[in-house]
């Protein structure tokens, strides 16, 4: 009785027949691998080779939308900056003319503008930072409170931030009104105008955008907190890290790309308020102390009748809007932050 030879066992990976990886015996599959590999110049078959347009079909209704409400009135509103049209033109009294650059060397040449430019700046910069410091602090207050507060508050904020501009400023106007508000009686200032003076009217419209923005900031604010995960937040706790220290050192940097959308909104809202100033100073104070740039371009087109000129106004407000914007995006892009 003669004994079988074993089989020699394979170490190595073993060719099955019909695999799709399977060669001919003894054959390199370094040498099989490039033999089934495509030629360099061959164009790449893949499921994303021909849907280089689709994303673009997609968003084709929404840009055909934005083109009509966005790109045409801007198109207009520069068009017109560079031309003589006032009401003789608009009547068909007058032809229009162009101006070239004239408008604008107008409008740079008068003082009242740049002290309009100044208190706008001035005035959107508080709007954003109060904004800011309220909706931050309150987005933190509702991870801290329990569901029912937490649902009031929502409700309260989503409440101020439904209501209609104009119904909103009238109910601050009346609420701070010198005869019959309440305000002025709680503090003690007897018949106190808040609307009479440059800088208590500044803030009392302060106050209101305040009151209608900062919901937006919560809510956006207190969804980035929800989306941190709890470990993060519980180890910072027990190493001994107070509250601010946390905002500061730990949240701050998780929810900047949120910080920056809300920052950058902020800043384009509060930047070209017009409703509150109109209704709540009368068309921009006594003297035109409490103008800013939005109601300025109002008066020169429509209560001047100067449109060429409250065109120029408002492409000067559409450039520094771009390049504060872009500006800030830049700077957040040299620090390595992902937006």
């Amino acid at each position: 009785m003669s004994d079988a030879a074993p089989a020699p066992r394979a170490d190595g990976p073993v060719a099955v027949a019909g695999h799709p990886g399977a060669g001919p015996a003894g054959a390199d599959p370094r040498k099989t691998a490039r033999r089934t590999a495509p030629p360099p110049g061959a164009p790449r078959r893949g499921p994303g080779r021909h849907g280089g347009w689709t994303p673009w079909l997609y968003l084709a209704p929404a840009l055909v939308v934005l083109g009509g409400l966005l790109v045409y009135p801007v198109y207009q509103l520069g068009l017109i900056s560079f031309l003589q049209y006032t009401q003789a033109q608009v009547s068909g009294g007058e032809p229009t003319g162009f101006r070239g650059l004239d408008n604008y060397r107008e409008l740079f040449a008068d003082d009242q503008f740049w002290q309009v430019l100044l208190a706008t700046v001035g005035f959107a910069a508080a709007c954003v930072a109060a904004t800011l410091a309220v909706g931050c602090a309150l987005a933190v207050l509702l991870t801290r409170v329990r569901a029912l507060p937490r649902l009031a508050l929502m409700l309260a904020a989503l409440g101020a931030w439904a209501t209609p501009t104009i119904t909103g400023s009238t109910v601050w106007l009346f609420l701070f009104d010198p005869d019959f508000g309440p305000v002025d009686r709680l503090l003690g200032l007897g018949d106190f105008s808040w609307t009479y003076g440059r800088y208590s009217g500044f803030l009392l419209v302060l106050l209101e955008v305040v009151w209608c923005s900062f919901p937006f900031v919560m809510v956006t604010v207190y969804a980035g907190i929800r989306a941190v995960p709890s470990e993060v937040l519980e180890a910072a706790a027990l190493d001994g890290a107070s509250q601010w220290r946390i905002w500061r050192s730990v949240l701050t940097p998780m929810l900047r790309p949120i910080l920056v959308i809300v920052t950058v909104q902020s800043v384009i809202w509060d930047f070209k308020v017009f409703t509150q100033i109109y209704v709540m100073t009368g068309g921009g104070g006594i003297a035109g102390q409490n103008l800013v740039l939005n109601v300025y371009a109002y008066q020169k087109a429509f209560a001047s009748s100067q449109y060429s000129l409250g065109s120029a106004i408002g492409v000067v407000m559409l450039l520094m809007l771009l390049a504060v914007t872009l500006g800030y995006l830049r700077l957040l892009r040299r620090q390595g932050e992902e937006l």
